[in-house]
């Protein structure tokens, strides 16, 4: 019994010590983070500013809890304002002769009935002077019907950074002007937004999903930020050029992928243009509120990444300290050391802690970082389990239709059994 309790033991210490080395690597690179951030906000006080013309894509699927907050948010931007301060027009003459508002939106759904693109034309009708088109896909011809759309909308766009934003997203005034900061540099061809997750309606259960969007999504950006230049996007908020965009074969090179977002990001660095973090954090709200459905979406994110990038998701698992905690504690116990095991466990459960706070606080800028510090080594529990679970089927449901992942993160339609 007593090797039992040392194998345990070894184990759990193992999982603390790599799990204190990411810490560290995530201490250090949201300290990284902030100097990017303050060289972001100084270039943000640059006149003239920077405003090129920008057109919005917002792909839609039935309207979720609170889109038309979410959609109203875009049209409500200090964009238009600044640049006709600084002397820009407002608009500009398009490709066939007509006038295109500086900020061009457009939207796209499968039909013409979807629930989400008549919300979007009911809120377009109090902003008549931004241009706004609305697109269909019929049937998706390839499995992500994200892309579908997005490749539709590319079609009719007038301007040369695109902005592509999910419907749950709601942002502040400035959100544009912060975005497009880093296409002041030509050799920029793509940007993307860290999110704090935001619960559309009370629920522990949505609370803990929007706490693993906040922190250990963050964390893992940061630390990948550190390691190397930045080689994907993050799929709530992604910019980019359109030259950026046909050099990579258009959105339809990316599908058949389930994580289109790291596949256009990581191809568009491949083609030697500088992928940037921006410093400007977005709201990600989360729709989850039951237990099954925020555990089904969370273990589809994983499922993604699994396929996406094999050997990091791997590696995850050694990211996580509470669990590793709780089996150092477990066979401290059994060799009747309950000094040391609970030592052990209350580090684990502190260091999770701190990193809450310090991506809370000086990363994604959370008001209040407190909640976030009591449920994220709760979440942290949670995520090995979501991790393990990653591993059971290749299989996802997404918008109501299920999927099989297959080699290099692409996927299918799952035939049914």
């Amino acid at each position: 019994m007593e090797w039992i309790g040392w194998g345990i033991l070894a184990l759990g210490a193992f999982g603390i010590l790599t799990s204190t080395v990411f810490l560290a690597m995530v201490l250090v690179g949201a300290a990284r983070f902030r100097q990017g951030a303050a060289k972001q906000e100084k270039q943000l006080l640059r006149r003239p500013e920077f405003l090129p013309p920008v057109t919005l894509f917002k792909p839609l699927h039935g309207a979720e809890v609170g889109l038309e907050g979410n959609l109203r948010g875009f049209y409500q931007q200090d964009y238009l304002a600044h640049a006709v301060a600084q002397g820009d027009a407002a608009q500009i003459a398009g490709a066939g002769g007509e006038r295109v508002s500086r900020i061009e939106v457009l939207f796209c759904a499968r039909t013409e009935a979807d629930a989400g693109l008549q919300m979007a034309r009911k809120v377009a009708a109090d902003y008549p002077e931004i241009t706004t088109r609305f697109c269909t896909t019929g049937e998706p011809w390839a499995p992500n019907a994200k892309v579908c759309s997005l490749a539709t909308m590319a079609k009719v766009a007038t301007h040369d950074i695109w902005i592509i934003s999910d419907s749950d997203v709601r942002v502040q005034p400035d959100f544009l002007r912060r975005v497009v900061l880093p296409f002041a540099d030509e050799k920029v061809g793509c940007a993307t937004c860290l999110y704090r997750g935001v619960v559309a309606e009370r629920g522990l259960w949505s609370r803990l999903e929007a706490v693993g969007m906040t922190i250990e999504m963050s964390s893992g950006v940061c630390v990948a930020n550190l390691l190397e230049p930045m080689q994907f996007a993050l799929g709530p908020t992604m910019v980019a050029r359109r030259e950026s965009i046909a050099a990579i074969g258009g959105f339809e090179a990316t599908a058949e992928y389930c994580a289109d977002d790291f596949v256009l990001g990581n191809w568009i660095a491949a083609k030697g243009y500088e992928v940037v973090l921006s410093s400007h954090a977005i709201d990600h709200m989360v729709l989850h509120t039951g237990f099954i459905d925020s555990v089904k979406h969370q273990v589809r994110w994983m499922k993604s990444t699994r396929f996406s990038r094999p050997k990091g998701h791997f590696g995850t698992s050694l990211t996580f300290g509470v669990p590793f905690g709780i089996l150092a504690w477990a066979g401290a116990l059994l060799l009747d050391r309950p000094i040391l095991g609970w030592s052990l466990l209350l580090a684990s459960i502190l260091g999770r802690s701190l990193q809450a706070w310090v991506v809370g606080k000086y990363v994604v800028r959370k008001k209040r970082t407190w909640p976030t510090m009591l449920l994220f080594p709760i979440r942290d529990l949670l995520g090995m389990l979501y991790w393990a679970l990653s591993y059971t089927s290749n299989r996802i449901l997404w918008r109501g239709e299920m999927y099989e992942l297959i080699e290099d993160g692409r996927m299918r339609k799952a035939e049914k059994q």
